[in-house]
């Protein structure tokens, strides 16, 4: 039989491009195909010289592949398809099939498979066909999108890190001026001026002070991640905690046990500044009874969950995620110093490391700080067993 060389569809009409010997057979499919409610552009081919050239001259809609023929099988047209860099949906029509080779050609690339003597489900193939095709695009797409944003906000976080860097360095400079002249001129005019004078004098001095307590945990907010990851021992990490942290403990009379910890792949002294904010920040926001504080951990599935617990005022549910936004404040600092960023710290250095964190809150009842830290370093495989066993969703870990 002659092969049809034109695929060139009116619009609304579907180009089908068919690989298929015997003319009655192809007319049959067509026909199907009108009844099934498609206006069709058709071209018939029998070898895989012909379906590449109209492949080249036409991309189809579709490909329907007969799965016998003299010189080729009609599946070998999905690696045609496939060099040729298309995802066109290739249907085999064929007069016999057995279940082991239908499941095998599905396996290689077709899309369905229909029987000669059950051509009248051929239109809803297509139309299925067609409707996966378009679902394709539109996640690859999707995918694409995505990932070109998520590449514009990692450059987009990297240049707001180095500005807030550079920034936050270059500016410590003239404030530590501003700072020294204006405790300068309150140690030698104070009293020799009126009152008014001393006051405003003060409001400048404690400002610039404020000011460059911002600017140092904002250059230590930005450093996050600068550093590199090693083996952590956190037990060792929580010893040299409580040592710089024994001053305030022996003020409020805290007492903080810890069982014994595991180690974990991140970096030291990042690993010593989230314990030192959850336990300074228990320290700081205790109640009328000394602060007792508990920093637990246990092995779930790949990951270890921390858990820092007090006994202090808490934190009502509402404020749960807003504890974690950098400078977001719950008290007025003339009742807890501080400026609001050691959580945005903890977060940043968690998240950095491939872990969660937040918090069970509750109100006059104490708070529980929770995270995890992955064991995706070399030493951690051993740690935390198989690394095939299920992993425990944080959503499981919440609840």
């Amino acid at each position: 039989m002659t092969p049809t060389n034109d695929l060139a569809a009116q619009p609304g009409q579907l180009r089908l491009l068919h690989v298929e010997d015997n003319e009655l057979d192809a007319e049959l499919v067509a026909t199907a195909l009108r009844k099934g409610g498609f206006s069709v552009s058709a071209a018939v081919v029998q070898t895989e010289a012909e379906f590449e050239r109209q492949l080249r001259l036409h991309r189809p809609d579709v490909v329907i592949a007969d799965y016998n023929l003299p010189q080729w099988k009609g599946i070998e047209a999905v690696e045609v398809l496939r060099r040729e860099g298309l995802d066109t949906p290739l249907i085999l029509v064929s007069g016999a099939l057995g279940d082991v080779t239908a499941v095998e050609c599905i396996k290689q690339g077709a899309t369905d498979y229909v029987l000669k003597d059950g051509l009248a489900r051929l239109p809803e193939a297509v139309r299925r066909a067609l409707q996966e095709k378009r679902l394709l695009r539109l996640r690859r797409q999707a995918e694409e999108d995505l990932a070109r944003k998520v590449e514009e906000l990692a450059r987009s976080n990297a240049d707001l890190e180095q500005f807030a860097y550079v920034a936050s360095h270059d500016l410590q400079e003239p404030l530590r001026m501003v700072a020294a002249y204006t405790q300068l001129l309150a140690e030698r005019y104070r009293g020799k001026l009126d009152e008014n004078a001393d006051k405003f004098i003060g409001y400048a001095s404690e400002g610039a002070l404020r000011m460059q307590s911002l600017i140092q945990d904002l250059l230590a907010f930005s450093r996050v991640g600068r550093n590199g990851s090693g083996r952590v021992d956190c037990n060792a990490v929580i010893e040299e905690v409580l040592v710089t942290l024994g001053p305030a403990i022996q003020e409020s009379g805290a007492v903080v046990a810890h069982a014994a910890l595991p180690e974990v792949w991140a970096n030291r002294s990042q690993m010593a500044q989230v314990f030192q904010n959850l336990i300074g920040n228990a320290i700081k926001f205790r109640g009328k009874e000394p602060p007792a504080i508990s920093v637990q951990a246990e092995k779930a599935g790949q990951h270890w969950l921390f858990s820092v617990s007090d006994n202090g005022i808490g934190i009502a549910p509402e404020y749960a995620e807003n504890i974690f936004v950098v400078f977001q404040r719950l008290h007025a600092r003339t009742e807890y110093p501080g400026n609001g960023i050691g959580l945005a710290i903890c977060k940043k250095i968690v998240e950095r490391n491939g872990g969660k964190i937040w918090v069970e809150a509750q109100a006059g009842h104490g708070s529980v700080f929770k995270f995890t830290m992955p064991c995706d370093g070399p030493p951690e495989k051993e740690l935390c067993g198989d690394e095939n066993k299920d992993i425990k969703s944080l959503q499981e870990l919440r609840t």
